[in-house]
């Protein structure tokens, strides 16, 4: 029986007892080793790397790996069958979406301003930001010979005297903290408390110098999670992380995954690579960098797209795959921490996000109560960018909307150096039209060199190879020069950077594959904008406002956005990048009941359109599935500044 071992670039190494002829990535997958696999091994998005040491392995050729890069050893895993002992080296770029965890700095005035400007919006449109949680202090008198009331019927009594309640219960794990916080600080205490019909529950007894009571809002994304846990009484960010999706080796895209998760033990599979291989470990590095214990949160909101709703609470997400596309949920109330094993108090209640619809979900719906268009007069879009695009048009009176699968290219997933908005990602960039030179910025501190393009970089370096006349508007390199090359596929590409100037083992470019993946996945979200908005017999002259959110990057070049085609060609102070809004919107759920009934009665009141169903939708899609449009009359602001 071989063995293969998985040696990484931290020094560590993972030895696995195989049976000769299985597939290398199904082997990593079951030792959980983290590779990346966006395509779920198809051998379609080359990302599966590893560098073969020394062993016996049998790998197909492909046009992910140059003859260069096979004879120093790439390989790609998911193509790579075991036929006798193996030693391969798992570089950090394939298990970037594992070990690229990032704790925000909070210091920083425009992370925490994102977040402070949701709540003011929030807020002036009259939402009380209360919510069920309060902190009591209690001083009760010792107990002696003479008085001998057991410890939870003294604490029953002091809560319904200091906080004028009469029913009071206590939770399991309040009941077994209570006899020796009691007498470790002689009976002073504070209880915390959460209103429970006409009384209170008691979810935690603290020493009576501990004030915090705190919450966790929870982006979970196809390709990126998001967290911030915030002080529930004064809305206080006390931390925030983000990391890549654990489910990301399974497949980039959900159906991937809802496949992956009718395997054998793969329910469980999938819900641990959310919740154990990324969730817990964000929350445990928040509660670090927090310096507080991860049973001090009380309350959490979680806001996802429908099948990751499904996945993280390991329910089956299959009926949503196929027709009629029905899921088990779109709402549910009564999870608590315990039952999916969160590392924050056991007795916390999990908010869902309410889902709308099969491609819909709860990241839409709290984000929509961001964007604040259900409390305007005029017509506004908003759309999230994500591995779906999901767009909401209306206003003050009704609100439409719809979902496109517009892949991972907008996080990153389906470009050959794509990645996330993290250390060492393209985050913008301009092209000379002459000398047809780069010229960029890179998420980081000051002289990190380049590793890939994140999605707003992508977004920049199409339109600036379109504007430069250097691709034709079906994305092929037309132009020649220092950067630009073919393989022998005859596949053009640019170079953005060379292996000297990067940080990678090679090259960082981009290339007509990439440019193809991506006019697709920008041709989904204009398509289904027009689809949308001709279906209630509307045109884009009639949007005052697009918001668009997605944590692409640091922002969107929305010139550049409408260069390419991906969003409808009208004035530029239309535009409005408003960030993470699924996050904001769970973080103002957490904060605030009626901010948390706010977004249930956006979701009861929104109309979910399948574009499925919509025969014009594929036509559209086919139009704009070119640079920037098939109808050049769409874009007349185009035309005359493309060279």
């Amino acid at each position: 029986m071989p063995n293969v071992t998985f040696k990484f670039e931290d020094g560590t190494a993972t030895v696995v007892a195989v049976t000769a002829g299985e597939n290398l990535l199904e082997v990593a997958r079951k030792a959980n080793v983290a590779i990346d696999a966006p395509c779920s091994g198809n051998g379609s998005c080359g990302k599966c790397r590893v560098k073969f040491i020394s062993g016996e392995l049998d790998t197909e050729k492909t046009r992910h790996i140059s003859e260069k890069e096979f004879a120093e050893g790439w390989r790609l895993s998911c193509v790579s069958t075991i036929t006798g002992d193996v030693e391969v080296l798992v570089p950090d770029i394939a298990s970037a979406y594992k070990s690229r965890m990032k704790v925000a700095d909070l210091s920083s005035k425009e992370e925490i301003a994102i977040f402070d400007r949701a709540k003011k919006d929030v807020e002036e449109s009259g939402i009380a930001f209360e919510n069920d949680f309060s902190i009591v202090e209690l001083a009760m008198e010792e107990p002696t010979l003479e008085d001998t009331m057991p410890d939870n019927e003294r604490l029953i009594w002091a809560i319904q005297a200091a906080a004028d309640v009469e029913k009071v219960k206590l939770t399991y794990q309040a009941l077994k903290k209570l006899p020796d916080v009691l007498r470790d600080n002689q009976f002073h205490i504070n209880a915390v408390l959460k209103k429970n019909g006409h009384g209170v529950m008691v979810y935690d007894v603290l020493p009576a110098d501990d004030k915090r009571i705190c919450g966790l809002a929870i982006d979970i994304g196809t390709t990126t999670v998001s967290a911030v846990i915030l002080d529930m009484a004064t809305g206080e960010l006390l931390a925030k992380a983000s990391a890549g999706n654990g489910q990301i080796r399974y497949g980039a895209d959900v159906i991937n995954r809802i496949i992956e998760s009718r395997k054998e033990g793969g329910e469980r599979k999938l819900q641990k690579a959310i919740i154990e291989e990324t969730i817990n470990p964000m929350i445990d590095n928040m509660c670090r960098a927090a310096k507080i214990p991860g049973d001090r949160i009380y309350h959490m909101c979680v806001a996802s797209n429908t099948t990751m709703n499904h996945l993280f609470v390991g329910v089956n997400a299959d009926p949503l795959r196929m027709e009629p596309y029905i899921p088990t949920f779109f709402e549910t109330d009564n999870l608590d921490a315990y039952d999916l094993g969160i590392h924050v108090h056991p007795d916390a209640g999990i908010v869902i996000a309410p889902n709308i619809g099969s491609y819909v979900g709860g990241d839409i719906t709290a984000g929509t109560l961001v964007s604040m268009i259900w409390n305007k007069p005029e017509f506004n879009l908003f759309i999230d960018l994500g591995t779906n695009g999901e767009i909401v048009f209306g206003n003050s009176d009704f609100m439409m909307s719809c979902a496109c699968s517009a892949g991972p290219a907008f996080e990153g997933g389906d470009i050959s150096c794509g990645m996330r908005a993290t250390d060492g990602a393209i985050e913008a960039c301009t092209i000379d039209a002459e000398t047809m030179e780069p010229a960029f910025t890179i998420v980081g501190s000051e002289g990190q060199k380049p590793v890939g393009l994140c999605g707003s970089g992508i977004i920049d370096v199409i339109a600036e190879l379109f504007r430069c006349g250097i691709i034709s508007p079906k994305g092929k390199f037309i132009r020649e020069g220092r950067r630009v090359r073919h393989d022998q596929y005859g596949i053009g590409s640019y170079v953005l950077a060379f292996q000297e100037e990067a940080a990678g083992h090679k090259d960082v470019v981009i290339n007509e594959v990439d440019i193809d993946n991506f006019i697709r996945a920008k041709g989904a979200i204009f398509s289904a904008v027009c689809t949308m908005i001709r279906s209630l017999d509307f045109d884009v002259s009639m949007i005052e406002n697009v918001y668009v959110a997605g944590g692409i990057g640091s922002g969107i070049n929305m010139r550049n956005a409408v260069v390419i085609g991906m969003f409808p060609d009208i004035e530029l102070e239309k535009f409005h990048y408003i960030g993470n809004s699924s996050l904001t919107g769970a973080y103002n759920m957490v904060l605030s009941r009626q901010a948390e009934e706010k977004v249930y009665d956006l979701a009861h009141n929104m109309t979910y359109m399948e574009l499925s169903t919509d025969p014009s939708y594929m036509d559209e899609f086919v139009a704009a599935c070119f640079l920037p449009h098939t109808n050049t009359a769409l874009f007349p602001s185009v035309t005359q500044e493309v060279v």
